[in-house]
C-alpha cells in the first residue's frame, strides 16, 4: 500500500513511518529468536550451481540450531579433489552430478551414499546483441513460443549446430577436470553428433569452445556468443539482463530426462583424472547422464550429527521449497539406491525414496 492510499483524518499525519517502524519491529522480533551461536561447526563443500537455494537454508539452519557453516562453493570435481587429496575437512559434498560421488567419492571409500535431491537441464545461452553484431542467423525455432521463462522456453533452430559452427562464433567453456558444468558441454557435442549424424559434428563443435578463465573479465555478447548453462542459472541471469536469451535443445541433448539415461550413457563420456590419492582411481570415465545433484555424508566427517541436522532440513520441507523457488528443482522425496538406503542414518530414510534400480 502506497503512503497517498493511507487513511488520512484531521490533523493526522502519514501511517507509512509508523507501519515502517512496524515491520522493522516485527523484523527485529523475528531475528531475536534465533538461538544463541555456539562453537559447533558444520562444513560444506557444494556446487557453485546450488548457492541460491543454499544460501536461505544454511543462514536458517544457522539461527535454528546456533551452528556456525563454513560453505564452499566451487566446481564439484575440485572440490572432490580438495578435501581428498587436499586433506580439507568437509562434512557434506554436494557435486552438481550425482555420479561424482558414486565414481569418485564411494569407490575409493570416501563415502557410503548418494542421496540425489535435485534434477535440472541443459540450455544453450546466447546474447541477442551478439548475434546481431555478427549477423549470426535466429537460433530460434520459426512459430516457438515467446521468450518467457519458466512458462515458456523457445526450441532451438532445428540446425542450431550451423550457427556455432560458423566462423568466427565462439562456445564458453570451463575446464572440464573441475566442473561438470564444463565437461557436460563435451557431452552435448557428442550427443549432438549422434543425433544428428553429422560426419565430424563433434569436433566441429569442439573446436568453437573456449575456455575464458574466472578471472577474465570474458562477457557473453562480446567475448564470447553462446554457452550452455544450467536452466536455473540461465534464467536467474535473463531476469537481470534482457540481452541474455536461451533456448532448449532436444531432450536427447539437453540431458533432462531420467528415462533416457540409457542412451546418454551409451552416446557420450568423458574422461576425467581421479581424486590424486591412493585410495582412487589414476583416471574416471564418466559417463553422460541426466542432470541431478547429489549429496553425500563423507565418512570421516568430523560434525557427523551437525551434516545430518542439515540434511534433515534439505530434504525436508525447508529445502523442497528453497530449491523450487531458486532451483535446481528439488526430487521429493530425494531418491537413493535401495543399497544405499540401507547406509543411510536412521532419521534420513522416512525423507527418502529407494530406487528399484
Amino acid at each position: 500500500m502506497s503512503e497517498k492510499t493511507l487513511p488520512r483524518g484531521r490533523g493526522s499525519v502519514s501511517y507509512l513511518p509508523i507501519l515502517l517502524l512496524s515491520f522493522a519491529s516485527a523484523a527485529a522480533a523475528q531475528s531475536t529468536r534465533c538461538v544463541p551461536m555456539t562453537n559447533q561447526q558444520l562444513i560444506i563443500y557444494r556446487a557453485g550451481s546450488l548457492t541460491r537455494a543454499f544460501k536461505p537454508l544454511i543462514e536458517s539452519f544457522t539461527c535454528q540450531t546456533g551452528i556456525h557453516v563454513t560453505d564452499n562453493p566451487m566446481g564439484s570435481v575440485d572440490a572432490g579433489r580438495q578435501i581428498t587429496a587436499g586433506g580439507h575437512a568437509c562434512d557434506l559434498y554436494a557435486p552438481a552430478d550425482y555420479l561424482d560421488i558414486d565414481l569418485f567419492m564411494k569407490p575409493a571409500g570416501y563415502a557410503n551414499f548418494d542421496i540425489v535431491f535435485a534434477h535440472g537441464r541443459m540450455v544453450l545461452a546466447y546474447s541477442v546483441s551478439g548475434l546481431a553484431a555478427k549477423k549470426l542467423p535466429s537460433i530460434v525455432e520459426p512459430g516457438s513460443p515467446a521468450f518467457d521463462p519458466p512458462n515458456s522456453i523457445p526450441k532451438a533452430a532445428a540446425k542450431w549446430y550451423e550457427i556455432l559452427t560458423m566462423p568466427g562464433v565462439e562456445i564458453s567453456g570451463g575446464n572440464p577436470f573441475l566442473d561438470p558444468g564444463a565437461y557436460r558441454s563435451p557431452m552435448i557435442f557428442q550427443l549432438a553428433a549422434d543425433y544428428y549424424k553429422v560426419p565430424n559434428l563433434y569436433n566441429d563443435l569442439l573446436e568453437h569452445l573456449i575456455t575464458p578463465g574466472q578471472n577474465s573479465g570474458a562477457v557473453i555478447g562480446k567475448q564470447y556468443e553462446f554457452q550452455f548453462s544450467y536452466e536455473h542459472n540461465a534464467r536467474f541471469t535473463a531476469t537481470g539482463n534482457p540481452d541474455y536469451r536461451y533456448v532448449d535443445l532436444p531432450d536427447e541433448i539437453n540431458m533432462s530426462d531420467p528415462a533416457k539415461d540409457a542412451y546418454y550413457k551409451e552416446h557420450a563420456v568423458v574422461v576425467l583424472p581421479g581424486l590424486g590419492t591412493p585410495r582412487s582411481a589414476r583416471s574416471i570415465p564418466v559417463p553422460a547422464s541426466h542432470v541431478a545433484w547429489g549429496i553425500t555424508l563423507m565418512n570421516d566427517a568430523p560434525n557427523k550429527e551437525n551434516a545430518i541436522k542439515f540434511l534433515e532440513m534439505l530434504l525436508g520441507p525447508a529445502g523442497t521449497a528453497s530449491l523450487n523457488e531458486h532451483g535446481p528443482s528439488a526430487i521429493s522425496p530425494a531418491v537413493v539406491s535401495q543399497a544405499d538406503f540401507r547406509k543411510l542414518p536412521a532419521s534420513l530414510r522416512p525423507l527418502v525414496k529407494a530406487s528399484p534400480k
